[in-house]
């Protein structure tokens, strides 16, 4: 199966499967393409492609799933077991092998699985206000991309009470959202 058929595959799941359950937004169903897998996408332009991918929060599999189909080994983090069963039969029937389905929450993958700072990196698609996120993944030492909505540098700013980190935005090609990197995150010690 080819990418294109494997994309074609995992929007007749996505739809099939939103009809019994929320994956996604009912009105983003017309335009997966642009939507979900182009916005995912986006991110191939700019992750380095000797890493493994930490999907946190994947849900629908945004942006991991796509990822995994573009070459990535993509570990896919849903504490929702439902999700979790989408995620797998997406994983069978495009045969993704490069593509691990973890049901649980973020913090209890990282207490088992402890991600290695030259390998890994984060990535993550409306999962959660960045504080949490860094909130999340601080003692790893790994870096972030996340696709974030237009809302981000509040978010930053919020952020930026409790950590210090260094970061870059990159407007989204699909949206009005941004593409957020980040790296060298630490704790903020007030003196």
């Amino acid at each position: 199966m080819n990418n294109k058929e494997k994309f074609d595959r995992y929007a007749a799941l996505l739809t099939q499967w939103s009809a019994k359950m929320n994956l996604v937004a009912p009105s983003t169903l017309a335009d997966i393409e642009t939507r979900h897998f182009a916005d995912s996408a986006q991110l191939a332009d700019i992750l380095p492609h000797d890493v493994n991918i930490i999907d946190m929060g994947s849900g629908a599999g945004f942006p991991g799933v796509v990822l995994a189909i573009l070459g990535w080994r993509v570990t896919c983090i849903e504490s929702i077991g439902k999700k979790t069963t989408f995620l797998n039969t997406v994983k069978t029937e495009l045969g993704l092998e490069n593509l691990t389905i973890f049901h649980g929450r973020v913090e209890d993958f990282i207490r088992h699985n402890p991600p290695h700072p030259q390998t890994d990196v984060f990535t993550c698609r409306a999962f959660a206000p960045l504080i949490k996120i860094l909130d999340y993944v601080v003692g790893t030492k790994c870096r972030l991309f996340l696709l974030k909505g237009r809302d981000i540098q509040t978010e930053i700013t919020t952020a930026q009470t409790r950590y210090r980190f260094d970061y870059q935005l990159t407007p989204s090609q699909t949206g009005d959202g941004f593409i957020v990197q980040i790296e060298n995150i630490r704790l903020f010690h007030m003196k």
